[in-house]
């Protein structure tokens, strides 16, 4: 039998440049997407190649919004071991399970998702693994981080959907989810365990369900070195964008930064997250908490959030308002023409939510509205782009959760923001794990967006871009990193005392300097 051999000229043709035609033949998102995972494990290199050089085109498939069809698909689609596994019945054997991962020493970190709210989905069980690879993609693309030391994880804890208990080809355990005190048991075990197991990791909590988000965070932060991207991460991009969003609204109306007023649509984890971290936005304005507070109402599907509402839950409560006594407001614009907001916020899910009643209802009340429909993937998204621009004669200042194209309208061309939490997580980690801080605090967070906001150049200032364009993204993470390692070492949580010694222009440098780029031999994290 011969012997394999590539073909005796394939190094004259430029091979780049054919994988590339053979991604762009396949119609299908979900096609691109097993084609770009299967050239991920025959070449790496060239895999993280393609998406360095090709991000905008990439991104969306390997993440947001693609990743949602392949996270309900993925017992369908699963081809080969991609991360690791953890289920409910290895309580009391997780150190085990884990010391199977190889280059435990060397890793340095961890997504880790439970799948039981995957994006806008649902309950996905053990389908939920691709958004924990997804996720460290991006820490790789943007950040540097090196593949080796990255480990996808996820927890088989069961699921509540029944269509896949029902599936025969479902690839995780066929058993409910556990109750709060197995649940905690089992989270407890399982942080211990990875503390031992991988002495030198961060771990990024992912699409956890609500409750379990707040909770577990809360109960790890200070004890581990942990950060929850949903809560911490879309909340510190969002108030980078929203930095830049008010400084042009007001500018529009001649109204101070303090006045700004926000309504948040949806109030999950990541809505009151985000709401939480956009108080530092009235606090940088010499607002008080309390007052900060007061600027900000929340809406769920039972309308504006009252604190006198019986049986509401705790993460709500802390926007709650107690200075309404009127009849219950249900409908959102009898909520925008009570509260006459500048902002909206929608991290709700629900398609076509700002409708154009709604949004007209923005445009009648502000020179310029903000309007950040932040769900994902797209066919979740409040508003589209297109109709947002029509609708508001061109004045509204946008940012979205999935990608938009750019939109002509009587021959301007308006370009949307994305509030991409690849803007903040990949630097946020590359800066927590280069100062090797003890845990992540709400100050390094803030840091980080902080220094997302002031990354614009001059011509993204000049079109009015509330967020930098993504193909600059090492450049905004080395910043972001270089934030969060200056604030790290400001609160003295930071073990890497070398890098206190560095001037800001040479820590910069260095960071560059430790990312980890295709077709390097040597290793630098």
């Amino acid at each position: 039998m011969a012997i394999p051999r590539f073909p005796p000229y394939l190094a004259t043709s430029d091979h780049r440049e054919r994988c590339l035609e053979q991604l762009r033949s396949k119609s299908a998102p979900l096609e691109k997407y097993i084609y770009l995972n299967g050239l991920k494990e025959r070449d790496p290199n060239l895999f993280y190649d393609l998406l360095l050089q090709n991000m905008k085109e990439i991104i969306p498939l390997l993440y947001t919004p693609t990743v949602g069809e392949a996270c309900v698909n993925y017992s369908h689609i699963w081809r080969r071991p991609e991360g690791l596994y953890v289920c409910i019945e290895d309580k009391g054997r997780i150190r085990d399970v884990l010391s199977t991962w190889p280059n435990t020493i060397d890793s340095r970190i961890a997504v880790v998702t439970d799948g039981s709210r995957i994006l806008g989905l649902g309950d996905l069980g053990a389908n939920g693994l691709p958004i924990s690879i997804g996720k460290l993609d991006l820490y790789i693309a943007g950040a540097g981080i090196k593949p080796s030391s990255t480990v996808p994880i996820c927890l088989d804890l069961g699921t509540n959907t029944q269509r896949y208990l029902d599936d025969p080809l479902y690839i995780g355990i066929r058993r409910r989810r556990p109750d709060p005190e197995e649940m905690d048991e089992f989270m407890d075990e399982f942080i211990e365990a990875m503390k031992d197991v991988f002495p030198s990791l961060m771990v990024q909590f992912e699409d956890f369900s609500t409750d379990n988000a707040f909770k577990y965070l809360d109960r790890y932060r200070y004890k581990y070195r942990v950060f929850n991207d949903d809560i911490q991460g879309t909340g510190s991009v969002i108030l980078s964008g929203f930095i830049n969003a008010a400084n042009l609204s007001s500018a529009a109306s001649g109204k101070p930064l303090a006045d700004h007023r926000i309504l948040f649509f949806g109030a999950g984890s990541a809505g009151i997250g985000v709401a939480k971290q956009l108080l530092s936005f009235f606090t940088m304005q010499g607002l008080s908490p309390e007052e900060a507070r007061a600027r900000i109402w929340t809406v769920d599907s039972k309308g504006l959030i009252t604190a006198d509402r019986k049986g509401l839950q705790e993460h709500k409560k802390f926007f709650a308002r107690t200075d309404y006594e009127g009849p219950a407001l249900t409908n959102l614009v009898d909520i925008i023409n009570y509260v006459k907001p500048t902002a909206l916020l929608g991290l709700s899910t629900l398609r076509n939510a700002f409708s154009e009643t709604v949004v007209k209802a923005m445009a009648a009340i502000n020179e310029r509205p903000i309007i950040f429909p932040l769900s994902n993937p797209v066919h979740l998204s409040e508003v589209d782009y297109q109709d947002a621009i029509e609708w508001t004669n061109g004045k509204v200042i946008f940012a979205s959760g999935s990608p938009y194209f750019s939109v002509t309208y009587k021959d301007v061309t308006y370009e949307p923001g994305q509030g991409n939490n690849m803007y903040i997580f990949p630097g946020l980690g590359l800066g927590a794990i280069l100062s090797k801080a003890r845990h992540v605090s709400d100050a390094m967070v803030e840091q980080a967006s902080i220094a997302l906001a002031s990354s614009l150049t001059d011509e993204e200032k000049a079109a009015q871009l509330v967020y930098p364009r993504l193909n600059r993204i090492r450049d905004i993470s080395a910043r972001v990193a270089s934030a969060v390692i200056r604030q790290a070492q400001k609160e003295g949580l930071d073990a890497n005392n070398y890098l206190r010694t560095l001037p800001d222009d040479v820590l910069l440098s260095l960071i560059h300097d430790k990312m980890w780029r295709p077709h390097e031999a040597a290793p630098r994290l």
